[in-house]
């Protein structure tokens, strides 16, 4: 079968003409390609371009792309191109193929200035979303919590009993463990730099105070953001991708009544506990370092320790740690619930779950930091 026989071109004015026959399939493939290439890369002055299939014998998805193919290089153009006289028999094939593959014109590039200024919108835009997710769960969470209060028999009790062993008893040993390092080395780097002044006996001040306002609370909600956190998300994005949150909806549980609130009270629970728990580590590390590095005796560590803190400095860690602990348990929700149907996002969510909420967490820190300086605590 000849060249001529598949592809004919005429033009009629502004008007090209391609008139297709034969066999338009894979068999043909070594004949036809270089017929559409070079209709492609014409450069002729015309402004309508009709491809006549009515001779056409027969017609395969390679034949049907290639057509596909030579409209989008003339539409390309911003040339009117047309198929007509096409059999019935292959139209729903090249509509088909007309839908596969479609690529928007690439966008024109803009300059460095609106580059950065576009992608600072869509940070914003990102971190509006983000504030209106996180308002909307703590309602939503606010809203169930009245109704179980209304009617408790409708609390997940064993549920959240669940949780708190999770995140509370089975976290105490890797929280006893962080929080007494942690003591230790403020302990040893505050002697070492004291002893320089001749001001040893104040590392027991610096200890005391530093870890029962900022550092207990502070180091337990970063680990449990990641430890806890991080699982929430990932237990509420693996649900969500196989569809067991939509089924619970369908079966008519409101499915925060069901998975969040018992995860948030868990937390809320939890957390002050592991703070106080923490806060012993981590002043019976310094005190051992203070003993064994800095020469200080425990007898005098304690009774100095008694001068230098107070109730308010325990009440202030304290009362931080539950506000903490709904910010991690709300995000960690939020992020889980917003898993799409892939591992990459289950993966995504898990990572912005951890960011979120220790960068929130610290911000939270330093606004009741210029909250207790206000009130003289």
């Amino acid at each position: 079968m000849s060249e001529t026989e598949l592809l004919k071109s005429t033009t009629d004015g502004e008007r090209l003409m391609l008139a297709a026959a034969g066999a338009w399939t894979a068999e043909h493939a070594r004949e036809l390609e270089p017929l559409i290439d070079e209709q492609s890369r014409q450069r002729r002055a015309i402004r309508r371009v009709d491809i006549d299939m009515g001779a056409v014998e027969k017609l395969d998805t390679f034949g049907a792309w290639l057509l596909e193919r030579l409209v989008r290089a003339w539409k390309g153009r911003g040339i009117d191109a047309k198929v007509v006289r096409l059999s019935d028999d292959y139209r729903v094939l090249v509509d088909e193929v007309r839908g596969v593959n479609l690529k928007g014109e690439p966008p024109p590039a803009m300059p460095p200035f609106e580059m950065a200024m576009a992608s600072i919108g869509r940070a914003t835009a990102e971190i509006g979303h983000a504030c209106l997710a996180m308002a909307h769960m703590l309602g939503a969470v606010t809203a169930a919590l009245a109704r179980v209060t209304v009617k408790p028999a409708a609390f997940r009790l064993t549920s959240m009993v669940h949780h708190l062993d999770d995140v509370g008893w089975r976290a105490v040993p890797i929280v006893l463990l962080i929080t007494f390092l942690i003591g230790c080395i403020i302990a040893q780097q505050g002697i070492f730099h004291f002893r320089k002044f001749g001001a040893d006996i104040f590392v027991v001040d610096m200890v005391g105070i530093l870890v029962l306002r900022e550092i207990g609370v502070l180091i337990v909600c970063v680990m449990v953001a990641g430890r806890s956190g991080s699982a929430y998300t990932a237990e509420l994005g693996a649900m969500k991708m196989r569809e067991e949150i939509d089924a619970l909806r369908t079966m008519g549980f409101d499915p925060i009544e069901v998975l969040v609130l018992p995860r948030v009270i868990a937390l809320i629970i939890a957390v002050p506990v592991l703070t106080f728990i923490g806060s012993m580590a981590a002043l019976y590390g310094g005190g051992l370092v203070a003993w064994l590095y800095g020469g200080i005796d425990p007898d005098i560590f304690l009774s100095r320790l008694k001068e230098a803190i107070s109730i308010e400095h325990f009440k202030v860690g304290l009362i931080k740690a539950p506000f903490m602990a709904l910010v991690i348990g709300v995000v960690a929700c939020v992020q889980g619930l917003e898993v799409k149907g892939s591992a990459e996002s289950l993966g995504q969510q898990t990572t912005a779950s951890v960011v979120q909420s220790i960068f929130l967490v610290i911000v939270l820190d330093g606004i009741f930091a210029m909250f207790f300086a206000s009130i003289g605590m």
